[in-house]
């Protein structure tokens, strides 16, 4: 049987990386897996072609091992290296990846001395006391593990990241919009909302009859099966990821607000509703009534100027104060967008952790229209992920004045995301970072320190005049690692101090500062980096889209956004002191 489905073969090829890092193969050999995966996932060509025509060798990070493996699974639909792993290993094995501060090394050594082979069976045997007597375990670690398992648990709630929903949510709307009899058709829900997670998609588009629309809808490739039709609504279950795709269609005169209304959220709308009945209006999808008169609503606008307020954006509809700063005028004019940002922040390259070269980071850059890029790889406490030494990071700045001497139209500028360490100090010599033109710092270990360590750890590094960006603040991993304790408040207050900028991390796992947090630094004057943390050219243009949205859902305009400026006032508006 062909296997012609991008996403399958990505999974599978993911899968087998995992498995193979639980058997304990090289971290070169797994990480192989992992990219040749993200080049499926991402391949605008056809797979069956390339596989035809014997050209999958000629994708970057597919070599000749991994493309006859990738032939196996599209002509076979079956990839025996996978399907041995598997009887040699539950599937669930997967599952316990899954798990805070399980790593594969210690998950191998858990199912062949306990047996544990899925989250229930590790549940077990931390609640009966049998992992603390393994070596290389302990007490702490036991509990570690049981917490893990809530956390994993408790976020496995059946909703995706946005990064992994927007892109077919997307495809599926530009394929409503070709349907017959289509005037109007827009996303709608949390995907609209850009919420970091998504349990299901909405599209709402307009027509004058319904089931052509629907009859087109549903042949879409990527619909496994049809849930259910109506007079107004079709419900379909994608092939990828178990997702939910609900279509309504209506008459163009009920668009407005029925895109208002399936928008959400539920908390923005009945504080909505109680507005308007205050004004002697009824609102709901199926427009505005003002007893049995229904009102013309053209647009959103529209809606929100009948209700004597400014228009409210979507990405703000969640009941966090938008709509009494809308009644007062009082929220931002226009939100940042992307035509504002002229440079990119925070990337990898080949020279530590990324997949791509540096030219080829600068050129993808260039191309998406910006300005400069800074060049931030990890610094050396990070060697895990090929962070730079002395010797390599001066060798690096060489290629960086040569790409600039190469390229006309973009600056590349010499940075680091420098690791903040245990004790608050930055990776490096003050003589080292005082020569760089843009400093990130993160942290990336130790995130078991209590509140107060890790407080004291982020407001002592603050204190080195080179700290310029704190990157990837709370180091949270959706879905996966909750935020780092500590006090946010306070060290928000410690940045305006100090002039710190704050990052919004557009990699989905992280979406970091969370848009909570950044309205929080914004009513306290600080700057913010939209940033991409891209390692690949092709993440250069997913993160990006998703750093905004979450700036936006801060309310953040591009005067507050420091990469909206030319380099020259970037790296001035970064020095300190």
């Amino acid at each position: 049987m062909k296997l012609n489905d991008k996403a399958a073969v990505a999974n599978a090829l993911k899968d087998l990386g995992l498995y193979l890092q639980i058997k304990g193969e090289n971290s070169f050999k797994t990480r192989a897996y992992d990219i040749a995966s993200e080049r499926i996932a991402g391949l605008a060509d056809d797979l069956g072609q390339l596989v035809a025509e014997n050209r999958l060798t000629e994708l970057e990070g597919v070599g000749a091992s991994i493309a006859a493996k990738i032939t196996e699974l599209v002509n076979t639909g079956k990839l025996e290296a996978l399907e041995t792993l598997k009887h040699e290993y539950p599937i669930t094995m997967l599952e316990l990846l899954k798990v805070p501060n399980l790593g594969p090394k210690k998950a191998k050594v858990l199912f062949d001395l306990l047996g544990v082979g899925s989250i229930a069976d590790l549940e077990a045997a931390c609640k009966a006391h049998r992992v603390r007597d393994l070596k290389g375990f302990g007490a702490q670690t036991e509990e570690k593990l049981l917490a893990g398992v809530e956390l994993a648990r408790r976020t496995g709630t059946g909703r995706s990241l946005l990064a992994d929903v927007l892109p077919r949510a997307e495809k599926l709307l530009e394929h409503v919009k070709q349907a017959p009899g289509v005037k109007r058709a827009s996303l709608g829900g949390s995907v609209r909302r850009m919420r970091e997670t998504v349990a299901d998609v909405d599209i709402i588009a307009s027509a004058a009859e319904v089931q052509p629309v629907f009859e087109h809808f549903v042949k879409h490739p990527d619909v496994r099966e049809i849930i259910g039709a109506g007079d107004s609504k079709a419900s379909v279950r994608l092939r990828e990821g178990d997702l939910q795709v609900d279509l309504r269609v209506l008459p163009d005169e009920d668009f407005a607000t029925a895109l208002h209304h399936f928008t959400g959220s539920k908390a923005h709308h009945i504080k909505l509703r109680s507005l308007a009945i205050d004004q002697g209006l009824k609102l709901s999808e199926w427009g505005v009534h003002r007893g049995d008169q229904k009102q013309r609503v053209r647009d959103e606008a529209e809606l929100y100027a009948m209700l004597g307020m400014q228009y409210v954006p979507p990405e703000l509809r969640e009941d966090w104060g938008e709509i009494e700063a809308a009644r007062e005028g009082r929220l931002p004019p226009r939100l940042v967008e992307a035509r504002d940002i002229v440079g990119n922040i925070h990337s990898h390259t080949t020279w530590s952790d990324g997949r791509a070269s540096l030219l080829e980071m600068a050129q993808a850059a260039k191309a998406m229209g910006l300005k400069y890029y800074t060049v931030t790889e990890h610094s050396q406490t990070s060697s895990y992920a090929g962070g730079l030494s002395l010797d390599k990071m001066k060798a690096q700045w060489d290629e960086i004045d040569a790409v600039n001497e190469q390229l006309e139209g973009i600056t590349l500028l010499k940075g680091i995301e420098s690791d903040i360490l245990e004790d608050g100090s930055l990776d490096y010599p003050d003589a080292v970072l005082e020569k760089l033109d843009v400093v990130i710092g993160s942290i990336h270990q130790r995130y078991s320190q209590d509140e107060d360590a890790m407080t004291r750890r982020v407001l002592n590094a603050m204190e080195n005049p080179h700290f310029q960006i704190w990157g990837h603040p709370t180091g949270r991993l959706i879905n996966r690692r909750e935020a780092a304790p500590m006090r946010m408040e306070e060290i928000l207050d410690k940045a305006a101090q100090k002039g710190v900028a704050i990052e919004i991390n557009g990699c989905p796992e992280r979406l970091d500062l969370k848009a909570e947090h950044v309205r929080l630094a914004l009513q306290r004057g600080l700057k913010v980096v939209v940033s991409t943390d891209a390692h690949s050219v092709g993440e250069l243009h997913q993160h990006l889209p998703l750093a905004l949205a979450t700036a936006r859902k801060g309310w953040t305009t591009a005067a507050d956004v420091l990469n909206t400026r030319s380099a020259k006032d970037f790296v001035e508006s970064l020095r300190r002191g």
